[in-house]
């Protein structure tokens, strides 16, 4: 998720940079060390997944669960803590910024809600034992 708010709306719509509080060289070299630090999780997680398809223990669907999961953290996270507690930036500026937190906080949300509904599925339910006379 940092990948995509980083390109679409740090570089394609230009709304806002991942620190927008110091001077312009200063915003683009934030978004860069962004990147890199996106980049560098990302190819983690590569090697990470390549390890257990290695050891057998990939499971695709819990892969996807978790995938959707860390989106919605990494959006809620966005939502909550960079742009509303630490102020390190807004979605966007000179608007009612009321619509865009909603609509960024709730799809972070139903990225997250859907990832853990999705993870209680893959497992079995387990039935109890009706007690023994």
């Amino acid at each position: 998720m940092a990948a995509i708010d980083e390109i679409v709306f740090h570089q394609i719509l230009a709304w806002h940079h991942f620190y927008d509080g110091a001077t312009p060289d200063i915003a683009l070299l934030s978004d860069g060390l962004l990147h890199a630090a996106e980049l560098f999780v990302f190819v983690f997680g590569f090697f990470l997944m390549l390890d257990a398809r290695r050891r057998e223990t990939f499971r695709a669907p819990f892969a996807w669960a978790g995938f959707l999961v860390g989106l919605g953290l990494f959006q809620v996270w966005d939502g909550v803590i960079d742009h509303k507690v630490l102020r390190l930036h807004q979605i966007r500026y000179g608007v009612e910024l009321l619509p865009y937190d909603i609509a960024w906080n709730a799809a972070g949300g139903a990225l997250l809600l859907s990832g853990l509904v999705w993870t209680l599925m893959l497992f079995p339910r387990t039935r109890t034992a009706s007690p023994r006379p």
